[in-house]
């Protein structure tokens, strides 16, 4: 019989595991939450999910990025009746190209670029992606072009406000007994 305490590497998967189904749940629940709030203008969000979607991204890699998304978005919508629907596309499509560009952007710049660059990245590709999905699909009228700039002036705002909270909610993760392994192979100094 093996114990968990002989054998670390599996200790260490079975924690990242069970960290990523937490960084999940918690994702489908503030996409739930931000849903039920009242918006000033349609697609309006501030985008509270993707703050573990970026967390993830910096722990564990691309890959965890990519899944947190793209579960919060199928399941979301699933629990808010909205699967296939034309919100749904926007939330999808916004999802692709932030998600896509997030990674880009952590690929190429991993060591110059923290949560806040790309949670900036992100937000104004979900914007982007979102207005080039409504144009295509719903308001076939060049006139939604003019609500660019209030879009990305949002998503600026936005973005800001979830990288920074990334960046704290990684802070304090990497102090957990569960990351000491990641906090060495990263070298981040953590109290």
């Amino acid at each position: 019989m093996t114990s968990l305490a002989a054998d670390p590497v599996d200790l260490e998967q079975v924690r990242q595991r069970v960290f990523l189904a937490l960084f999940i749940a918690l994702a489908v629940a503030l996409h739930t939450f931000e849903a039920l709030l009242p918006n000033p203008l349609p697609w309006f969000r501030i985008g509270l999910a993707n703050i573990l979607g970026l967390a993830a991204l910096f722990i564990y890699g691309i890959r965890a990025l990519w899944i947190v998304t793209f579960a919060r978005i199928l399941v979301g919508s699933l629990l808010l009746g909205t699967l296939f629907s034309p919100a749904f596309l926007l939330s999808f499509s916004g999802g692709l190209l932030a998600t896509l560009l997030m990674s880009l952007a952590f690929w190429l710049w991993r060591p110059k670029i923290g949560p806040v660059g790309v949670s900036l990245i992100g937000a104004l590709g979900h914007a982007s992606g979102q207005l080039l999905i409504a144009w295509l699909l719903i308001v076939r009228h060049p006139s939604i072009w003019m609500m660019l700039p209030f879009f990305l002036l949002f998503a600026l705002i936005s973005g800001m406000v979830s990288g920074l909270a990334a960046d704290f909610l990684i802070e304090s993760l990497l102090k957990h007994p569960a990351f000491e392994r990641l906090r060495n192979m990263v070298g981040r100094e953590v109290l």
